[in-house]
């Protein structure tokens, strides 16, 4: 079983209470033998695969399968091509040089609902939104990235693991994914297996 999940802001990526103020999976209805592959911080929201399928986390997720992530990120002040440029040969963060990415401002900007609570705005700082397709998936290396070229994430949003996009799923809503479904999610992956 695979399944699609919109993570609203503020949830975790787990079943169980860590001990903060953070609500978690266990709120939304999901089948009991499944487990997030992968996961989103409890400030990141968007798609967060699940499955009871032990071997998928290692096939989605290991950087040697090269399996594209796509991330939306409302970042401070409009990117320009030098930013972009960075972004996308690699920025070091920690000490660790990150792996090239594909980065791009949005055009036309999209049209989220508002988050809740909503992002903090600035009226003398402008924000934009731009997409980044990883490879990887470091903690808050999105987030990471972006404050290190000068345009700190404001909203961090994960639209599409592979070839399958989110779409329209609602905030707090999922859905198990049906075989061609299946196969976008291992889209980008050269060589992967359909399960």
């Amino acid at each position: 079983m695979l399944i699609a999940f919109n993570k609203p802001y503020g949830v975790l990526s787990r079943f169980s209470p860590d001990g903060s103020a953070n609500r978690t999976l266990a709120e939304f209805g999901l089948p009991k033998e499944v487990y997030p592959i992968g996961r989103l911080d409890a400030d990141s929201e968007g798609l967060l695969l699940l499955s009871d399928e032990a071997p998928l986390n290692q096939k989605l997720l290991h950087p040697r399968h090269a399996h594209e992530r796509e991330y939306w990120a409302q970042v401070e002040r409009v990117p320009d091509a030098e930013a972009l440029a960075a972004l996308e040969k690699g920025v070091v963060v920690q000490g660790r040089e990150l792996r090239p990415c594909r980065a791009w401002v949005l055009q036309p900007q999209p049209d989220l609902p508002p988050r809740d609570p909503p992002i903090r705005a600035r009226k003398t700082v402008p924000t934009c939104w731009i997409a980044l397709e990883l490879v990887e998936g470091k903690n808050r290396q999105v987030r990471r990235m972006t404050a290190a070229v000068g345009h700190p994430t404001l909203r961090l949003v994960r639209v599409r693991i592979g070839a399958f996009m989110l779409g329209a799923l609602p905030p707090g809503g999922w859905k198990e994914l049906g075989e061609a479904e299946r196969r976008l999610v291992y889209g980008s992956a050269a060589g992967m297996a359909i399960q």
